[in-house]
This record gives C-alpha cells, sequence and structure tokens, in this order.
C-alpha cells in the first residue's frame, strides 16, 4: 500500500492526463509568442498548467513581457486551438483503466479547468468513454471560485461524488494540480509529462510515467 488512507473514489485531471492536448497549447502559444520575437519553454509552461486560463495568460503576458493584453492573448490562442481540440486522442492507459475502475463499481470524476465549451470540443470523438464518469466539473462551474493550485475543483468534485476527501485519490499531470489536491487532503499521482522538471511534482504520494503504468493493487483498489 503506497498510502495507508483507504481509497474509495477517484479524480482525474484531464488535459496531458485523460487527453493529449497539452502538445496543442504548446504549439499555438509558441505560435502567438514567436510573433514578438518570444519563446515558450518548459519552465514557464509549467507554471501555466493547471490554472484557470486567465490566471495563465496573465502569467505568459508579465513572464515574457508580450505587447498585448492576456485577454488578446487568450483570443488568439482560442482561435487557434478550435480546430486542433476535436483531434485530442486519449493518453495511454486512460481509457483501460477508466473503464476498469468503473466496472469494478469504482465511483471516478473529472476536475478540469476547461470551460465547458472547450470540454465539448475536447471530448468531440470520446463522448462514451467521458459517460462513465460520475461527475464532470469544469473551470468555469460556480463551485470553483478559485483556480488550481487551490483546493476548490477537487473539492468540489468530492461534494458531487459524496466522498470525503480523504478517501479520495487524484490523479494529475500539473505542478498546481498536485498543490491542489494536496490543499484538499487527498491522495494524489502524478503523471507529469517527460519534459516537466519531476522536482516540481515531488510532493505527490505516487509518479509514474503514464496511466499504463498505474496499479490499482498498489492502492488497495481492484
Amino acid at each position: 500500500m503506497i498510502s495507508s488512507k483507504k481509497i474509495t473514489h477517484i479524480i482525474y485531471d484531464m488535459d496531458g492526463l485523460l487527453l493529449d492536448t497539452e502538445p496543442f497549447y504548446t504549439h499555438v502559444t509558441q505560435l502567438i509568442v514567436q510573433q514578438y520575437g518570444k519563446d515558450f519553454n518548459w519552465t514557464l509552461k509549467a507554471q501555466m498548467m493547471g490554472k484557470s486560463p486567465i490566471e495563465s495568460a496573465r502569467l505568459l503576458v508579465e513572464e515574457l513581457d508580450l505587447p498585448i493584453t492576456p485577454e488578446d492573448y487568450l483570443a488568439q490562442r482560442v482561435a487557434g486551438l478550435e480546430g486542433l481540440f476535436p483531434r485530442a486522442k486519449a493518453l495511454p492507459g486512460a481509457m483501460t483503466l477508466t473503464q476498469h475502475l468503473k466496472k469494478q463499481g469504482i465511483p471516478q470524476a473529472v476536475a478540469t479547468s476547461s470551460s465547458q465549451k472547450s470540454f465539448n470540443m475536447k471530448t468531440t470523438h470520446h463522448k462514451s468513454w467521458f459517460g462513465l464518469f460520475d461527475c464532470i466539473i469544469m473551470g468555469d462551474n460556480p463551485e470553483v471560485k478559485h483556480s488550481k493550485p487551490a483546493p476548490d475543483i477537487f473539492l468540489a468534485a468530492a461534494q458531487c461524488l459524496k466522498a470525503p476527501p480523504e478517501h479520495c485519490l487524484v490523479f494529475e499531470d500539473s505542478p498546481a494540480g498536485v498543490e491542489g489536491a494536496l490543499a484538499a487532503g487527498m491522495s494524489v499521482v502524478a503523471v507529469p509529462d517527460h519534459c516537466l522538471d519531476q522536482t516540481l511534482v515531488n510532493q505527490a504520494d505516487q509518479i509514474i510515467n503514464g496511466l499504463d503504468e498505474f496499479s490499482p493493487k498498489d492502492w488497495g483498489l481492484p
């Protein structure tokens, strides 16, 4: 057992964890910032991941000293992403794990900073898969007053699942997400991108390379 806590419910982030959307964000953001002679690197991306779109945009504009507003950046980003989101594919092990736990009767939720509109585009070809989750909490949910690394979205997911936070296991790929889940009093498995500095998520209970590496038995799950 990796944790002494009894795990009864599972909560997943979506981008870069269930769906392979992070390369879309990287590609579009690089196209935007290079217009101003700037480069978008992983150090900055790591700080932006998991946060609300407007918070990420403010960080980008400030750090790179861009001559545009955060709102301008988001408008350009949306235009670039809309054609890419429907192409999102499931990451290795994501469908297999979630379907297995569904069959075993383990309640599962998604806690994503994405808006309803973005979520709908990203899941265009995955409606039946996302239909297996008991709860889906998005960044524009009124219960989510503060975005990750605040615990709001995870607590909202636990409340929707009717689960005590201490019995929830969260899967996250971002430093902000790991921090938020821990702040919610939950256990966390980090699944960072291979480009991410893993020391940024080393406070997680477990770090794995992909959901296909996860062993439910390690957590007392069927």
